[in-house]
């Protein structure tokens, strides 16, 4: 007999409570693609913003967003003093395009007084109203009780009624919300029970964890075997401060893990699921930031093996050094090659090439040998695949010649323009040899590394076509002695039309020659790619 497993909501605050992260802020366009990215994964409800509070939250309410998610507008309960048909807040509220209304209220009586500067009373009456102006416009209606873990520790009876106050005027989710994050998982779970003894049943419970103290995952996971049904989070923990509850991390928690998958059910889909590690890369794209490469479930090294007698296990047995099956969230395994790696790890990154070499092969002994001496000339084989690939397929089979750098020169020159403003200009000439003809490129561009990268792909003959949806998307520099003639690592991660990435890398003592090395491998492993001859590893 299968036991019946309780539903779990999942929350999204990512275009609200995200907004507030530092040096983030979402354009109409940025919310309606991020809307559409949550509502295709199967997000029970996606918070949109605060519509009134600026003009890019008002804009996009003025339509409904989602489709399968219910699209959510959050605002402050009505002022005290001023009734709900007067209040220009919760009119801009109940005007927006929403399904659902989210209130924030006070619910420690320190800020009733200080923040707010009206009575308790009040305060509980403005609670009260708001709400079921929600339910009279056809909204479901939530309340965020502000504050409420820290409220509750101050003033329990007071924090309760708040939470009290919302549930009896009808709000269908009453959140709890540990908005200063200080709070530990044993009070969460304690504070919930409370809440839960005092009236308010936990299908009707909400947790909204801060991550200050690092454990805003662990603070939502308390909550809900204290008894909450809705999860609030956001993409990758994004959000003021130190951030908010990691979706990504819990989501795949709850679903894998038997603690929860057999006592919870999500809205998410098995293979909603595998799309989870695409959907947290596709929002670090769209900020333009580097995803962590430690992210559980879904950063590059979340299942990377890099000792040698952890790879031989690996190989034989995955469970060995995996807690869930990196397929599941859409992740690969990787066994990195590096000076730390035995024969195992090469045979496993090389069959996973597709290059298959026998273990007792001279050849594969002599590519361990030269990485292991490149790796300790500073190369790191084990952060940039392509180059990796690169090196294995010249050693062990050849590489065609697409072209040929006969030189290249750099110059960069600070000067004043017509304007009288100081600049400093870069320009780059790079001569390349392709089908035995020379061609010259020189171009210019936002220093050394992009006028040389911009030269070095403005023409490349019968291959120019080829590289068009090349792009270059980080750049890594890495001094790896002290002094100004310090041995430099250069990593490059490249990305193409396809959605394939690969990461190539140069040492040297200049910084340009490093970059141009690394510049190179791209372009190859690119043309490569495209012949269907690298690249395995890029397309997964």
């Amino acid at each position: 007999m299968t036991m019946q497993r309780d539903r779990l909501y999942l929350f999204d605050t990512t275009l609200r409570d995200g907004q507030q992260t530092p040096g983030i802020d979402f354009s109409v366009e940025d919310k309606i693609a991020i809307a559409g990215m949550l509502d295709e994964f199967g997000m029970d409800y996606v918070e949109g913003g605060y519509p009134g509070a600026n003009p890019t939250d008002t804009e996009f309410f003025t339509r409904k967003r989602t489709t399968h998610s219910k699209f959510v507008a959050f605002g402050m309960t009505k002022r005290a003093g001023v009734s709900t048909s007067n209040d220009p807040g919760l009119a801009a509220l109940v005007q927006a395009r929403s399904d659902a209304i989210c209130f924030v209220a006070k619910s420690w009586d320190y800020h009733v007084r200080v923040a707010l500067g009206c009575s308790n009373e009040e305060n509980l009456e403005a609670i009260s109203a708001s709400v079921a102006a929600a339910v009279a416009a056809g909204r479901e209606a939530m309340v965020d009780c502000e504050h409420f873990f820290d409220g509750f520790k101050a003033n329990p009876d007071y924090a309760l009624a708040c939470a009290r106050a919302a549930y009896e005027a009808g709000a269908r989710w009453v959140v709890l919300c540990d908005t200063n994050g200080g709070t530990q998982p044993a009070e969460i779970r304690v504070i919930v029970e409370n809440a839960i003894a005092a009236g308010i049943p936990g299908d009707h419970l909400g947790i909204h964890a801060h991550d200050d103290t690092g454990q805003a995952v662990a603070n939502s996971l308390a909550a809900v075997e204290a008894g909450v049904r809705q999860i609030q989070g956001t993409l990758n923990g994004i959000g003021e401060r130190c951030g908010n509850a990691n979706l990504v991390t819990l989501i795949p928690t709850l679903m894998l893990k038997p603690a929860y998958k057999d006592r919870f059910e999500t809205g998410i889909s098995t293979e909603q699921l595998a799309g989870i590690s695409r959907l947290s890369r596709a929002f670090d794209e769209l900020l333009n930031r580097a995803p962590e490469a430690q992210s559980p479930y879904v950063g590059s090294s979340a299942f990377a093996t890099k000792a040698g007698i952890h790879a031989s296990a690996l190989i034989k047995e995955p469970q060995t050094y995996e807690h869930v099956p990196p397929e599941a969230v859409g992740n690969r395994r990787r066994v990195m090659v590096s000076d730390q790696g035995g024969k195992a790890n090469f045979l496993a990154e090389l069959k996973r090439r597709g290059i298959d070499v026998p273990k007792d092969d001279a050849r594969l002994d002599a590519l361990i040998a030269v990485v292991k001496e490149r790796e300790a000339e500073g190369y790191a084989y084990e952060g940039a695949d392509a180059s990796f690939e690169l090196l294995a397929r010249k050693m062990l089979s050849g590489l065609p010649e697409f072209f040929a750098v006969t030189s290249f020169r750099c110059m960069v020159e600070r000067r004043f323009d017509a304007n009288g403003q100081l600049r400093t200009v870069s320009e780059a000439i790079v001569k390349v040899v392709v089908d035995n003809e020379e061609k010259m490129s020189v171009a210019e561009g936002h220093g050394p590394v992009n006028a040389l990268d911009l030269a070095l792909r403005k023409d490349l003959g019968k291959y120019q076509n080829e590289i068009v949806d090349l792009e270059l998307a980080d750049f890594k520099v890495r001094i790896l002695n002290g002094g100004t003639e310090a041995i430099t690592r250069v990593l490059i991660e490249s990305h193409d039309s396809t959605g394939a990435r690969w990461w190539t890398v140069g040492v040297s003592e200049n910084i340009i020659d490093a970059s141009f090395q690394a510049l190179m491998d791209s372009i190859i492993y690119k043309l490569m790619k495209n012949r269907e001859m690298a690249g395995l590893v890029a397309a997964e």
